[in-house]
């Protein structure tokens, strides 16, 4: 039987959030990302083109390493506006019944107790629909105006989330009984209190004490999502995530050498390898023909912006490539800022040397996801190609220009992929988590570290 593919869209609460001047092209709608009709029809489109998700990224800070300023990210809209990423989701989950929705929230930045109430909460609001895209945090400027003095290192980031992880599932998964709320009208008892638990968590990073604000959502604990790409981030998300979004591969081979990593890690965290999707990103450019599909290309790329682009791409990886000549190859350099955008452009890279132009341009459009251009047969081929051959379980779809991207691919390259067989022509569940994984996996798998938890109350007995 062939593998099935899924599909998520990916975008932001931003103009133009992935392809820097993207959104002076005259079809691109990005500016109405503060317009909530703008949300309810996009979560339609991807729900009629049968996808799994919405994945919203975030961060919570400027891109001010290029040039030392704010300026060039300001000026060319480089994720700025930049809206929560919280505030749509309930109205667009109103007006679907399958598509999930996964934003990103940081584990470096949020409260575990806090975060643990707001997902439960959209959980509850959504049916069982939430995902969340767990990250660390890579930009300074996220730390400094959240009240530190400077970043906090990418290793202690990453200690201090697998704590922060301990933390959420104890909310999540242990505090409240299945069977807490008996709402008996005649006695008043709305819930059983000895069936609620305080977490009395205590560690290096944490203090929290107390029980969930939240009765268990459909899923208890989201579907959790993770984009690790260093060493330190793959073990983490091998660990926790049960879907990796990446951008590290630059073809097939790379794809299939990252994808057997996080396998074997996951093995060696006693998970099954199966119970991780990883989904590589890509910025289809369908057209009827080859040549169509190339003009269409080269006419997106014109309205990229080279500075919008270098101010992204410096904030990604740490490095002012202000100070670099433009044909000058990427130096392998060590920062706290995204190792996996850093493992893609230096020189170690397996199949490529890039010069900072070459980085520059290739990232502006899709932040560096693999471009796939082409009729909606080749590009399902390469799609299947990267599924069989690469061991991806789907594609996060970067948009170019929105929505055009999304309503491209689903009115001509869905078919296709339906055809062979390969995509779903229905949805198999409502909850995000079966119909990633199958009809009746609603919650964590016993695997998982989420459900070995436990909390000191000695009273408290194993929850579902």
């Amino acid at each position: 039987m062939k593998k099935k593919i899924r599909l998520n869209g990916f975008t932001q609460n931003s103009v133009a959030p992935h392809s820097p001047g993207l959104w002076r092209h005259p079809d691109d709608q990005g500016q109405r990302h503060g317009d909530l009709d703008y949300w309810t029809s996009l979560a339609q489109l991807l729900e009629r083109g049968k996808f799994d998700a919405l994945f919203l990224a975030d961060v919570i800070g400027i891109y001010d390493v290029y040039q030392n300023s704010y300026k060039p990210a300001v000026k060319n809209a480089v994720q700025v506006p930049l809206h929560d990423t919280l505030l749509q989701i309930s109205a667009m989950a109103a007006v679907t019944k399958n598509l999930g929705f996964a934003p990103t929230y940081s584990a470096t930045y949020t409260q575990p107790y806090k975060l643990a109430r707001q997902f439960s909460t959209l959980d509850h609001l959504t049916k069982g629909r939430i995902a969340w895209n767990i990250v660390t945090s890579y930009l300074k400027s996220e730390a400094v105006n959240l009240g530190l003095e400077k970043q906090i290192e990418h290793e202690t980031r990453y200690e201090r989330a697998e704590e922060y992880m301990d933390v959420v599932y104890k909310l999540w998964e242990q505090s409240w009984e299945d069977d807490a709320i008996i709402a008996d009208r005649d006695t008043g008892v709305y819930t059983d209190p000895e069936k609620v638990h305080p977490i009395n968590h205590k560690g290096d990073y944490f203090s929290v004490p107390g029980v969930h604000l939240v009765n268990p959502s459909p899923q208890r604990t989201p579907v959790l999502f993770q984009a690790g790409a260093s060493s330190r981030g793959r073990a983490f998300a091998a660990k926790h995530a049960e879907a990796i979004f990446t951008t590290i591969a630059n073809d097939i081979s790379e794809l299939r050498t990252f994808t057997a990593d996080i396998r074997e890690r996951a093995a060696q965290f006693g998970r099954d390898p199966q119970d991780i999707k990883i989904f590589p990103a890509i910025v289809p450019i369908v057209g009827e023909t080859e040549e169509e599909a190339q003009a269409k290309y080269e006419e997106l790329l014109s309205y990229l912006s080279y500075e919008g682009t270098a101010a992204l791409l410096s904030g990604h990886t740490g490095v002012d490539f202000s100070k670099y000549d433009p044909d000058q190859y990427v130096e392998n350099v060590i920062t706290d800022a995204s190792h996996g955008f850093l493992q893609k452009y230096t020189i170690a890279s397996t199949s490529k040397r890039w010069t900072v132009r070459e980085a520059v341009l290739h990232h502006g459009l899709g932040i560096g996801a693999t471009k796939i251009i082409g009729t909606p047969d080749q590009i399902a081929d390469e799609l299947e190609a990267m599924s069989q051959e690469g061991d991806a379980d789907g594609f996060n779809i970067i948009q170019a220009s929105s929505p055009n991207t999304f309503t491209d691919f689903i009115e001509h390259v869905v078919p296709v992929l339906q055809s062979r067989g390969i995509f779903r022509e229905e949805y198999e569940a409502n909850t995000l988590r079966e119909n990633l994984f199958g009809k009746g996996n609603v919650h964590l798998p016993e695997s998982h570290p989420g459900k070995k938890v436990s909390i000191s109350d000695p009273k408290v007995k194993s929850v579902h």
